[in-house]
C-alpha cells in the first residue's frame, strides 16, 4: 500500500503536467473565444464526466450535496481563476505565465496560515522566497530595467490576481470538505461552476458562433476540460486532503518546465539562456518544499 503521502505526491505530479498544457493550448484559443464562455462549457462537460465515473462507482451519495453553499465558494474561486487565466493569455505569453502561476505557493502558504493555522516552517519559507523570485525573474524576462521600473504585461498583471484566487482555493479545500471523497467533493464543485459562469456568460454563450468556431478552440476545450479539469481537480482534491497547502502548491514550480516542453512540442521556441536561470530557481525551491 503507497503511503497517503506519497500518493499525494504523485498525484500532483501528474497535475503539473496536465495543466501545463492548458497555459500552451489556452494561448491559441484565447483570442478566438470569449474565456467566460469556454470555460462555462469546460465545467459542465468536466461535471458530466466525473459524474458518470461517480454513477459507475456506486453513486453519488445524498450527503455529498450537504451545505451547497460550499461548492458555490470553492467554484467561484475556481471560475475566477479560470477566467483570468484566458483572460491574461490574450497578451502573455504561456511561459510567462506559468512563471505567474508560480507565485501561488507563497500566497497558499499565507492563506493556509490564515484559513487553517498551517506552520510555516524556516525552511519552506526560504524555498518560497526562492522560487518567488525565480518567478520574478521569468516574469521580467531577466530584464533588470523592466523589474526596477515594474514593467510587467498587462495579461501577467490580470492573471496574477487569478492566481491569488486559486492560492486560496487550495487550503479552503481542506477547510469545507467534510468527508466527501475527491471525486464527490468535485462533482459538487464543477456543478457550481459551471452554474455560476453559466450565468455570468449567458451572453457570451449564445453570442459565440459554436458551429464555426476554429479546429484549436474545440481541441483546447476538450483537452482543459478532460484533463485539465476533470482529471486534475480530482487529482488537486485527491492531494489536498493528503498534503500541506504548501507542498500540494509547490508542484506548480514545475509548471514553467513542464510549459517549455509543451512550447517545444507544438514548434515554439525555447526561452532564451538567461531566462532559464529563473527556472533553475524553481526548480530549486520545488526540491527544497518537498524535503522532510
Amino acid at each position: 500500500m503507497i503511503p497517503r503521502a506519497y500518493q499525494g505526491h504523485l498525484a500532483m505530479f501528474l497535475f503539473s503536467a496536465l495543466v501545463a498544457g492548458s497555459f500552451s493550448l489556452g494561448a491559441k484559443a484565447a483570442d478566438l473565444i470569449s474565456p467566460a464562455a469556454i470555460n462555462a462549457v469546460r465545467f459542465w462537460i468536466a461535471a458530466a464526466i466525473i459524474a458518470g465515473i461517480a454513477l459507475a462507482r456506486g453513486g453519488i451519495p445524498a450527503k455529498t450535496f450537504r451545505a451547497p453553499w460550499r461548492y458555490l465558494v470553492l467554484g467561484g474561486l475556481f471560475s475566477i481563476y479560470f477566467v483570468m487565466m484566458f483572460q491574461g493569455l490574450k497578451t502573455a505569453a504561456p511561459v510567462s505565465a506559468a512563471a505567474v502561476f508560480t507565485l501561488t505557493p507563497i500566497m497558499s502558504g499565507f492563506f493556509g496560515w490564515l484559513l487553517l493555522r498551517q506552520v510555516m516552517t524556516p525552511r519552506i519559507a526560504f524555498a518560497l522566497a526562492v522560487g518567488g523570485t525565480g518567478a520574478i525573474w521569468v516574469i521580467f524576462r531577466g530584464d533588470l530595467a523592466a523589474l526596477l521600473s515594474l514593467d510587467v504585461g498587462k495579461g501577467e498583471l490580470i492573471y496574477f490576481w487569478g492566481c491569488v484566487s486559486h492560492a486560496i482555493y487550495t487550503p479552503m479545500v481542506r477547510k469545507l470538505n467534510r468527508g466527501e471523497s475527491a471525486l464527490h467533493f468535485t462533482l459538487g464543485m464543477l456543478l457550481a461552476g459551471g452554474l455560476i459562469l453559466t450565468t455570468w456568460a449567458w451572453g457570451d454563450i449564445r453570442a459565440t458562433d459554436w458551429a464555426h468556431l476554429p479546429a484549436i478552440v474545440w481541441i483546447t476545450l476538450f483537452y482543459t476540460a478532460i484533463f485539465a479539469s476533470a482529471a486534475t481537480f480530482v487529482l488537486l482534491q485527491f492531494a489536498t486532503l493528503r498534503l500541506p497547502s504548501s507542498k500540494v502548491m509547490a508542484y506548480t514550480y514545475l509548471m514553467p518546465s513542464w510549459v517549455i516542453l509543451w512550447q517545444l512540442a507544438l514548434g515554439e521556441a525555447a526561452p532564451s539562456a538567461i531566462v532559464l536561470i529563473g527556472f533553475a530557481a524553481t526548480i530549486g525551491a520545488l526540491l527544497l518544499l518537498l524535503k522532510e
